[in-house]
Order: C-alpha cells, then sequence, then structure tokens
C-alpha cells in the first residue's frame, strides 16, 4: 500500500486521512498540521523519511511564479531538503498543468462562462496557471497578491503588471518570514473583512482558500468559488455565507478536498520515472489515466 504524507504548516485542526484505491492501488492519503511549526514540519519528515512513497509539502510553497520566472520562497527550502529518501513535492506541478486544466474542462463542458466575468484572485503567483487561463478566457481580473500577502491595497489588473512588479519586489518578498505573507496555524482560522469591497465586486472569486476566507465578508450572496483545499465545515461556511457555487481543482476525497500538493504527490507514487525528471505532459498523461475532474457543488 502506498502513503502519501502531507506535512503542512498549517492548523492540525485540519488534519485527516483516507484510503482509496487509484489506477488499482491501494493509497492511505494523509494530511498532518504543525500550527505554524517549520521545525516540527521538519521533524515529521525526517521521521517518516523512506517509510511513505510521497510528502506533500503543505501551507507552503517552494516557488511563486510570474511570467516564466520562478522565486524560491527562504522558509520553504529547509522544509523541501528534510527529505532524503521519499520525494517531497509542493503542488507547484499540478498548479501549473491540473488547475489550467480545470478552467478549461469548464469552458469546453460548458459549466461556466467565463467571458467578462469580474474575477478576484487572491494571489496570481501562488496559481499562476490558473490566473493565466483565467485570464486568457477573457475575465477582467483583479489580482490581489499586493493586498493579501502584504496587506498593501493596491489591486492589480494583469498578469503583465504582476510580472513587472515581481521582476522587482519577490527576490526580497521572498526571503521575508513566510508567516509575514500567508496565514499559518492558528492564524488561518482568524477572519479580517476589511478588503471586503474587492469580494462584493467580484462575479468569482479564485485562489487559495485560506486567503479567500482570512478576509471573507460575513455575506456572499452569488458568487463562485473557485479554489483547492476545502473541509467540509468550510463547505457549509460558504453555503451558509449565501456561495452560488463551489468550485474545487482536486476531487473530494473522504469528505474533503485535499491540496495540490497531495495530488502531485500521488502522481508521484504512481509513475514510473524518478519524480524530478516529471514533465508537464507526464502530469497530463496520468491524469488523464486516473479521470480527474473538478469538484462542483451548488450550494444556493
Amino acid at each position: 500500500m502506498k502513503h502519501v504524507l502531507s506535512v503542512s504548516i498549517g492548523s492540525s485542526k485540519r488534519d485527516h486521512k483516507v484510503e482509496i484505491e487509484i489506477l488499482g492501488e491501494k493509497f492511505v492519503i494523509e494530511r498532518r498540521g504543525t500550527d505554524g511549526d517549520i521545525k516540527k514540519a521538519i521533524q515529521i519528515i525526517q521521521e517518516m523519511d523512506g517509510k511513505v512513497s510521497a510528502f506533500g509539502m503543505g501551507g507552503i510553497d517552494l516557488y511563486l511564479c510570474a511570467g516564466n520566472r520562478r522565486y524560491i520562497i527562504k522558509d520553504a527550502v529547509p522544509i523541501a531538503r528534510a527529505a532524503k529518501i521519499s520525494p517531497i513535492v509542493d503542488g507547484s506541478g499540478l498548479k501549473n498543468t491540473l488547475e489550467r486544466k480545470v478552467i478549461n474542462y469548464l469552458i469546453a463542458e460548458k459549466k461556466l462562462d467565463f467571458k467578462d466575468k469580474k474575477v478576484l484572485m487572491v494571489s496570481a503567483m501562488d496559481r499562476f496557471g490558473m490566473a493565466e487561463s483565467l485570464e486568457k478566457a477573457g475575465c477582467h481580473m483583479v489580482l490581489g497578491d499586493l493586498i493579501f500577502a502584504l496587506g498593501i491595497p493596491i489591486p492589480l489588473r494583469s498578469l503583465k503588471s504582476l510580472d513587472i512588479l515581481a521582476k522587482f519586489a519577490a527576490p526580497l518578498v521572498c526571503k521575508l518570514p513566510f508567516k509575514i505573507l500567508y496565514p499559518t496555524g492558528e492564524k488561518q482560522e482568524k477572519v479580517n473583512t476589511r478588503y471586503r469591497k474587492y469580494y462584493d465586486e467580484a462575479d468569482i472569486i479564485a485562489g487559495d482558500f485560506h486567503f479567500i476566507r482570512r478576509y471573507m465578508p460575513e455575506s456572499l450572496p452569488g458568487k463562485i468559488i473557485i479554489t483547492n483545499t476545502v473541509t467540509r465545515d468550510d463547505v457549509r461556511l460558504l453555503g451558509e455565507r449565501g456561495v452560488k457555487m463551489l468550485i474545487t481543482t482536486t476531487p473530494e476525497l473522504g469528505g474533503r478536498s485535499f491540496g495540490t500538493n497531495v495530488m502531485e504527490g500521488v502522481l508521484v507514487s504512481l509513475s514510473k520515472k524518478p519524480y524530478k525528471s516529471l514533465t508537464a505532459e507526464d502530469y497530463e498523461e496520468l491524469l488523464q489515466k486516473i479521470g480527474f475532474v473538478p469538484r462542483i457543488e451548488i450550494l444556493n
């Protein structure tokens, strides 16, 4: 039996474990949170190294992307280096394949018309593939990278403007303590509504769920959410706030959708190739075999 373990610096309240069969292989898929403790995450990885098929690095990315450049997040490096035997992935491989594929699927299957829709993308550098596909689909974009990561209330209106800004700012920003940039541990449970107007103006709110939730207003009537990692409690919360439709880019497994880092760990475990040599085409082929489709749920 294969074991994919996501070690997250997020809240341990979101821990989950499920057994599932994929392409004839039995899997244990597990998520363990460390409540913001990077040292504890490293310790768990070192203890489980060689005992699991693959690690997912949760609650933190190794890379942020803009244009054709990747920027390494300093605090993620020691976590990624903790695994010496088992492969460790942060989900970036899937963010640039699966999440593009999901937007194209929604268009092709006429599930959603993106033309001229107003989209709040809470962080495009975190999910550049999704952001690029949404812009290409004809959406009017508001990119919240400055707003939600740095607390600077300046919306960006295009990926080109994000690319220009990233050339100067990203090398410095990626050296900051990660807890400044992204909610970790207990901060994932806190809500601040000071950026409500950006939610109110949007038809679609897309991107990382912890960013979405942290600044989510009390009422979101008729909104569409496109994200990935949600629990049953998250789904109930979205329904109570009036969200019309929830789309998760990863499928529901045992009552929740896991992060892209977990799903990338599954693909790495299934592949016959060394994980560092896997290409976007390899991920596409595996996704095709598995038949992953987005979860689409009408909440109101």
